[in-house]
């Protein structure tokens, strides 16, 4: 459930807001501290900390900031950010938009019964099925196939954008203009490796990614895991899913493919202190921790047995073993990561 929560949060850091939508009424949600956390001044580690929330105690939740923070109120009325990790929180209930913010908005009509669900890909989780005639506001259209929408009710998912199952009677807020969807040729049951035209910044898709990935941390290294399941992964399918979750995006199965893809998408570098944030990086075999073991590598010539996601500042969103703990971040200046490394670009 919490995972589902947090792919949703990747997803709509793609979604535009509709203008005035910052003053909608929102129903606050509810989380119990799991273990004594800090309770910051700001959504960062480098903010002041006001105090530390107990095991045990509950607090109001006021919106999800991002994939890593929470902004609730305490007891006592204080307002402020806390880790949304399982670890430190367990979140009973996500605040939602009340059914008043979506009242007069409607700007779609469901065609025939689809799934609404928590992402914008197949594998995210059913809120239910939207009937055929319902009224919704499209918010935003996240890529080719995907719109992001909000029902009578005022619960926000996700549809096909197949004109098969919805028909835009207005514009949505920001594209000026309404179509029928007829572009799309989607019928909820793909992905693709195109949203161009949707005006979605590189930025953003980036975050999204990066986001969706953080989402699984934890999740067990199974070699050669099973691409149609999220409950194992091994390093390329960890990357895949991040992307297919994030942006719709179907990358290459395996770590060498994904290094191929990339080379063809983008122009790649050897040294990993010029990668951007949110870029793959691709490694050779293990041999030892000694740099003197990988004085022999060639960028383009040694097979690749790894794929992470960069995430700036020499560290890595990854997985790679059972021992490890399955998906994690880690620093790879000074270690075997960086003397594997064999180059890196972006899939985006």
């Amino acid at each position: 459930m919490r995972r589902s929560l947090m792919i949703a949060v990747a997803a709509s850091m793609l979604a535009t807001a509709i203008p005035g939508a910052a003053g909608a009424a929102v129903k606050e949600g509810s989380a119990q501290i799991v273990s004594s956390v800090s309770f910051r001044t700001a959504p960062s580690t480098s903010s002041d900390v006001m105090r530390y929330l107990k095991k045990g105690e509950t607090v109001a939740v006021l919106e999800e900031t991002n994939a890593y923070w929470l902004k609730v109120r305490d007891s006592s009325g204080t307002v402020g950010y806390v880790s949304s990790r399982e670890q430190y929180v367990n979140l009973t209930a996500a605040p939602t938009e009340t059914a008043d913010a979506a009242v007069g908005a409607a700007n779609a009509t469901i065609v025939a019964s689809v799934n609404f669900r928590n992402a914008p890909s197949t594998s995210g989780d059913r809120i239910r099925y939207l009937a055929k005639g319902e009224q919704v506001t499209v918010t935003s259209q996240v890529n080719s196939y995907w719109y992001a929408v909000t029902d009578a009710s005022g619960v926000s998912g996700y549809v096909s954008t197949s004109s098969s199952y919805i028909k835009l009677t207005g514009a949505i807020a920001g594209s000026g203009s309404a179509n029928s969807g007829s572009g799309s040729s989607n019928s909820g049951t793909g992905s693709s490796n195109s949203d161009s035209g949707t005006g979605v910044s590189a930025s953003a898709k980036i975050e999204a990614v990066i986001a969706a990935g953080m989402a699984y941390l934890g999740t067990p290294y199974e070699y050669g895991s099973d691409r149609s399941t999220t409950t194992t992964f091994d390093c390329s399918d960890f990357v895949r899913q991040a992307f297919k979750d994030a942006l719709g995006v179907t990358l290459p199965a395996d770590s060498s493919s994904q290094g191929a893809y990339v080379r063809g998408l983008s122009s790649v570098t050897t040294d990993w202190k010029q990668l951007k944030r949110g870029d793959l990086m691709f490694f050779m075999d293990y041999k030892g921790t000694s740099a003197s073991l990988y004085t022999n590598k060639s960028a383009f010539g040694s097979s690749i047995s790894h794929v992470a996601i960069y995430l700036g500042n020499g560290q890595v969103l990854h997985t790679y073993s059972k021992e490890s703990g399955g998906v994690r971040v880690d620093s790879i200046e000074g270690r075997h990561w960086e003397y594997r490394f064999l180059y890196g670009g972006s899939a985006i």
